[in-house]
């Protein structure tokens, strides 16, 4: 890299030392000026002040990188993540796309997400049974860029309900972006199916959505289907996910312990109650941004403002901004992930959500940067070791032009993520034109 500022080569070799830089480490105190030394993948030490580290005891090295009062904060961690989303115009192009076109566009998703500052994130559901597993493992084999990554398979569902895409008079397996199941029997070969495929988490439909023609409030998926995909998933250590609008289906989740509550718009009062009593096992990531564009910002792609569906969508965004304020007073843990990837939702916009809880669910911009950082780790289940700036953590850091803290929409500006490193290696190295364009600012 010949315009390389600092001699980085690249390799993730040697040691890397952060000077002069403000260091917002997800904690939630105000950033402090200090020093980051990261040695392989793992932060070695943190200096507060100015003072210099002198000659550190570490091997290979060190490239010294002044970050001349650029804050350095954790990498961004999308909760509802879904790499084989194309940026498509529609449910129909993704599912319909061949396999092998597919699985080459999953991973340019991969780097457009990490491109955008998410140096992780959480599948939420993949279009194709193994997608997101064969992502997953190229990713952390190094031989495509993308962040760390939590599989999933594809969203599990009942005859009728969100995923069945076939119509009724041509029943096609194919043509489902959904596992579509009935009774409790066929709803665990199907978990057991997944699992062997190699998923991290089994995800179920337990609500309608309204693009779909079936009703955000209903709940179609019964006790008994939800309580086997559970068994079967804790017994070999799975996480279980949902998409639950409806309030009945939040309240399902919180029953047979769904770690990980997708959208929880219509959640009502008694919900919020179980949840609450329960909060320490609940994840929420509402997905307003789906919201938001579906309502107001689709109609180039046949999704017309004021129409029958977008009227649907605005009802359900008034219903889920005051849902998650009183989650949020709540003290309930909301993550972002705006379940991108359509084309009025794309991949690499995915920064958007911590503008979205700051102006609409009365987030401070602190609180949604830990929404996206701390808490993102914590969904990760690698809460000990993801999503802060703390000695033995992970290396997976941004060297940020600004203080989002003061204006967090600066993370949506890809030109002001100076430094992207994940595990200890830049994907995005600091450039000497970058160095020179700050000195002259």
């Amino acid at each position: 890299m010949a315009d390389d500022a600092f001699g980085w080569n690249g390799n993730g070799s040697g040691a890397v030392l952060f000077t002069n830089v403000r260091v917002l480490d997800g904690t939630g105190e105000y950033p402090y000026t200090g020093e980051v030394l990261v040695q392989g993948n793992r932060i070695k030490q943190i200096t507060r002040g100015s003072s210099r580290f002198g000659s550190p005891s570490v091997s290979g090295g060190v490239t010294q990188i002044d970050g001349m009062g650029a804050t350095l904060m954790p990498g961004l961690i999308d909760a509802h993540l879904h790499l084989s989303w194309n940026n498509a115009p529609g449910i129909d192009p993704i599912q319909m796309m061949e396999l092998e076109e597919h699985m080459l566009v999953t991973m340019e998703m991969a780097k457009l997400v990490l491109d955008a500052g998410f140096t992780a994130g959480r599948g939420a559901a993949a279009a194709k049974p193994r997608l997101d597993v064969v992502a997953k493992r190229f990713i952390n084999e190094g031989r495509f860029p993308g962040p760390r990554y939590l599989a999933a398979g594809p969203e599990i569902t009942t005859v009728g309900g969100l995923g069945d895409a076939a119509p009724s008079h041509i029943p096609h397996e194919g043509l489902n972006l959904g596992m579509v199941v009935s009774g409790p029997e066929e709803v665990r070969r199907t978990v057991r199916l997944l699992i062997k495929y190699g998923v991290d988490s089994i995800k179920l439909n337990l609500s309608g959505e309204e693009i779909t023609g079936m009703g955000a409030e209903e709940t179609p998926m019964s006790e008994e289907e939800v309580a086997m995909a559970a068994s079967e998933a804790r017994c070999r250590n799975r996480v279980l996910s949902a998409h639950a609008r409806s309030s009945g289906s939040v309240k399902q989740c919180i029953r047979h312990g769904i770690q990980n509550i997708y959208h929880a718009s219509f959640a009502d009062e008694e919900a919020l109650d179980m949840l609450e009593a329960a909060k320490d096992k609940h994840f929420v990531a509402p997905g307003i941004a789906w919201l938001i564009h579906t309502a107001r910002h689709a109609g180039d792609y046949g999704i017309k403002p004021g129409s029958p569906v977008t009227q649907l969508y605005e009802r359900e965004l008034e219903m889920c901004v005051e849902t998650m304020k009183k989650m949020h007073r709540r003290g309930i843990r909301v993550c972002i992930g705006g379940d991108y990837g359509f084309a009025w939702t794309p991949q690499g916009t995915n920064a958007k959500d911590l503008e979205y809880f700051v102006n609409l669910l009365g987030f401070s911009p602190m609180e949604a940067i830990l929404a996206g950082t701390k808490y993102g780790g914590e969904i990760m289940n690698m809460g000990d070791e993801l999503g802060m700036v703390k000695e033995g953590y992970l290396a997976d850091l941004l060297l940020v032009d600004g203080d989002p803290v003061a204006d967090v929409r600066i993370l949506q500006d890809k030109s002001r993520l100076l430094a992207i490193m994940k595990d200890g290696k830049f994907h995005k190295a600091p450039k000497m034109n970058e160095q020179r364009r700050r000195l002259s600012a």
